[in-house]
């Protein structure tokens, strides 16, 4: 008799461990798409920006071309968009698995934003009638808009790593969480600064 209640306690505890250990694999495996998805959405945004901003510029540099003097402050301003663009550029396709990589890429969309707003400053001061060049002016909408939905998607993505790295470090999912290969993901460490979209206000000029 004690053998079979033996065996029936192992059998039990078996089907305990196999049920448990398939509904955090289960459970995992969403959250872990979930975060990809909203990275996924993440991505997208970024390449709109990559789109817009070569237009932006080829847009000014267009009209640049009928003024006859040069302003110093524009071409810096628009060497410094070039490089963070280019250095933006190079990163891309990095993943949240990538560690330290996943920092660089993240601080070099906050360096293109910056570059960004320093370059449609120096625009503006430079050629004031640019504001009413309706390409100008639906370029820059579009990229404001663009800002806007980088920071919404940033926070989506930021919810689904807290709850997805909830689930991976909380027990007794943490032990299922290492025997399944299933590790913490990076969260974004871009400054205060990197979520806010371009304040422009041509009603200023």
């Amino acid at each position: 008799m004690k053998k079979y209640i033996a065996i029936a306690v192992v059998i039990v505890l078996a089907l305990t461990l196999f049920f448990n250990g398939k509904s955090t694999y289960n459970s995992l495996v969403t959250l872990d798409q979930e975060v990809e998805q909203s990275w996924a959405k993440v991505e997208v945004q970024y390449q709109r920006r990559f789109d817009l901003i070569p237009n932006l510029r080829a847009t000014v540099m267009g009209y640049a071309k009928h003024e006859s003097r040069t302003y110093e402050n524009v071409t810096r301003a628009r060497a410094g968009l070039t490089t963070a663009y280019d250095n933006a550029r190079s990163l891309e396709g990095t993943s949240p698995e990538a560690g330290a990589e996943f920092e660089r890429y993240n601080q070099a969309q906050s360096d293109l934003n910056r570059a960004f707003n320093v370059y449609v400053n120096a625009v503006r001061e430079a050629y004031p009638d640019l504001k009413a060049d309706q390409q100008f002016l639906n370029l820059q909408a579009q990229l404001e808009g663009t800002e806007n939905r980088i920071a919404t998607e940033r926070g989506r993505y930021t919810e689904a790593v807290t709850a997805y790295n909830l689930r991976v470090k909380r027990f007794p999912a943490n032990i299922w969480a290492s025997i399944f290969g299933f590790d913490a993901k990076q969260q974004f460490k871009a400054d205060t600064e990197a979520a806010k979209a371009p304040k422009i206000d041509f009603n200023e000029l």
